[in-house]
């Protein structure tokens, strides 16, 4: 039987990028895509706790959840396939999902969440402009599928797929880097005077490779290639476990 590839992400069921997805990944295997019914970005790993899960079905191969990313994957995994898919791939995000950013994505969590249910995965994203190129994504999302199909991948491994504004044609292995800013309030009042606040990023230089020659995957973005992160679900500070040892003797 051909792979079933299970698609979700963080935009919402109907991000066009679904569109580019299936057509890139037409020959890898069957699939399905399960999503939020509205726009869920930077839900993080959230889930619905609070209030029943719903889902319908509004195609051959769509259904919508009232939840998100994480919730998604797991309504999938449990209820609304067979069985489990052979790939999950979260995306493509109208948006990149690099260094601080990682913590907050929801197409990053869809993964994750996968990996959880010890399912291969890939979160996708894309440079955020008026039209993202979804098409060059999803040929790239295409390439490193056929090879997760072939290869699998490591325990509690999810790949953090990352494409650039404008693309050199090349990818780059990274490693995570830190946030490009930081994070202020913009404080206003609203018509009756009650204050009110947004959240705005202050730009500044993005930190610089974190390992010898290993980029960060936000250099790589910058100087045009396809970032490439393994990330993992153990947040375990291992290098800091004989120290803080010491600490508690």
């Amino acid at each position: 039987m051909r792979p079933s590839i299970l698609l979700t992400n963080d935009d919402g069921i109907h991000s066009p990028a679904f569109k580019a997805l299936e057509t890139a990944l037409a020959d890898l295997g069957r699939i399905t895509i399960v999503a939020p019914d509205r726009e869920m970005s930077a839900s993080s790993h959230s889930l619905t706790l609070n209030q029943p899960l719903r889902f319908h079905q509004i195609s051959s191969n769509r259904y919508a959840v009232q939840g998100t990313p994480a919730d998604c994957v797991i309504l999938a995994v449990i209820k609304i396939l067979e069985k489990p898919p052979s790939l999950v791939i979260s995306g493509i995000n109208r948006g990149l999902n690099v260094g601080d950013d990682i913590a907050y994505s929801g197409t990053v969590a869809g993964a994750l969440e996968a990996a959880l249910q010890g399912i291969p995965a890939i979160a996708v994203s894309t440079h955020s402009r008026e039209t993202p190129d979804f098409n060059g994504a999803a040929a790239v999302a295409s390439r490193i599928a056929s090879k997760v199909l072939e290869d699998g991948l490591p325990p509690d491994i999810v790949l953090n797929v990352n494409f650039p504004e404008q693309w050199n044609g090349e990818l780059r292995v990274t490693c995570q880097g830190r946030r490009a800013g930081k994070t202020v309030l913009v404080e206003n009042l609203d018509p009756r005077g009650r204050e009110y606040f947004w959240l705005h990023e202050e730009l500044h230089k993005p930190h610089e490779p974190a390992r010898g020659d290993l980029l960060t995957d936000y250099v790589a973005v910058k100087a045009g290639y396809v970032s490439v992160s393994p990330l993992q679900l153990d947040r375990t500070a291992r290098a800091f476990i004989d120290r803080m040892s010491g600490w508690i003797k």
